[in-house]
């Protein structure tokens, strides 16, 4: 218990699945939590429940990664209450799955404005006071099928292996002002976005999982919490797999 005690972290997309196991988590070991989704209200019950996980905190702030005036505001906020900003969880992203020929200009910048505009223009804000700290953990998510690729999934795969490059980039760029940006790529994980493709295709695809059975949010949040915490201080650009032997 304590891995994060002291730090201030910002997790987007933090209503359901992987962004709020993280912030749980998160919460669990000491740090102060802010919790982020686009429309006011959405976090209000899972709010309440964080609040007595102990012995972090948890506030929420609301704004679209994709307003990148929004996001700056919210990045001032968060240096004006707590001076610091230690970690960056980059988790909000949309998923839509098209074929090759179905595949419309406007879905991909769909895609794109949330899954590798927003991831920069976070990463880029957070940068700016990590730098002056001299310190910081930036956490990007990526997928799977961003390193592999998937049939159906031109557009998301693509989207998520800029965010896997970005991520490799950035760590060469950052490591000389003590910033580390990891990225987790999970496979196939048991949350409402996954459960989206329909339930025959999740049935076919454990049959491609060596473990025999989908992720959970909770075993992603551990990975996330491990790139945060100190326990990974000399790990970075690094791509971790949280995906029970997936094959894809």
């Amino acid at each position: 218990m304590g891995l994060l005690e002291e730090k201030v972290c910002l997790v987007t997309g933090a209503s359901r699945g992987i962004g709020a196991a993280t912030a749980k988590r998160f919460v669990e070991e000491g740090a102060i939590v802010y919790a982020n989704v686009r429309a006011p209200k959405n976090l209000d019950s899972v709010y309440s429940e964080m609040t007595q996980k102990g012995p972090g905190e948890i506030r929420a702030i609301y704004f679209d990664v994709r307003d990148e005036t929004a996001s700056k505001q919210a990045i001032m906020q968060i240096k004006k209450e707590q001076g610091q900003l230690d970690v960056l969880v980059n988790n909000a992203g949309v998923m839509t799955d098209a074929l090759i020929g179905m595949v419309s200009t406007n879905l991909m910048k769909e895609i794109f404005d949330t899954n590798v505009i927003g991831v920069a223009n976070m990463l880029q804000l957070a940068t700016k006071l990590m730098i002056r700290q001299k310190r910081g953990s930036i956490i990007n998510l990526s997928s799977i099928v961003g390193i592999e690729g998937n049939a159906g999934q031109l557009a998301y795969s693509a989207s998520k292996g800029a965010v896997a490059a970005m991520t490799k980039t950035a760590s060469k760029e950052l490591a000389k002002y003590g910033i580390r940006v990891n990225a987790v790529a999970p496979g196939m994980i048991d949350t409402d976005m996954y459960r989206s493709i329909g339930g025959e295709r999740v049935k076919s695809q454990l049959e491609n999982i060596r473990m025999g059975r989908l992720g959970t949010a909770e075993e992603v949040a551990d990975a996330i919490l491990f790139l945060a915490s100190d326990l990974s201080s000399y790990i970075t650009g690094d791509i971790v797999g949280v995906n029970g032997g997936a094959m894809v």
